[in-house]
């Protein structure tokens, strides 16, 4: 890791903390933990089963970012996602430990007022925007 990154990872570092932690989990699960690109991709296991029923979205999701980790359901959904999810990193780096609120309140923003709160999200439109 290069030293002008460490800001960078530290200001991420209470939500890649909860990465890490259900990183750890899919590894225990029979999952998959590996680095790529200075970001930690687990996939299978315990996290696939999280993001197919916990994730509130039709379907669950294929991949979800916490701080410097993607938790994917499989190595196929990491490669396809893995555009996406970087916004999401670079966003994690942007906003810190303040991205999980100001997301959350987005998406309830928007649903107060009738709009999709998943599509129409800000951090998610930046993020199609640069991965479709």
């Amino acid at each position: 890791m290069k030293a002008r990154r460490v800001p960078a990872y530290l200001w991420a570092a209470p939500n890649t903390a909860i990465g890490l932690a259900l990183a750890a989990l899919t590894r225990l699960t029979g999952g998959s933990v590996s680095a790529v690109e200075g970001v930690v991709e687990a996939t299978g296991g315990a996290g696939a089963w999280l993001l197919r029923h916990v994730v509130p979205l039709p379907g669950g999701a294929q991949a979800i970012t916490l701080g410097h980790v993607v938790l994917a359901v499989d190595a196929d959904a990491a490669r396809r996602t893995r555009r996406h999810e970087r916004v999401h990193v670079r966003q994690y780096e942007r906003w810190g430990p303040l991205f999980v609120p100001a997301y959350l309140g987005a998406s309830l923003w928007l649903w107060l007022r009738g709009r999709d709160a998943y599509r129409a999200n800000p951090f998610e439109v930046e993020a199609y925007r640069a991965a479709p």
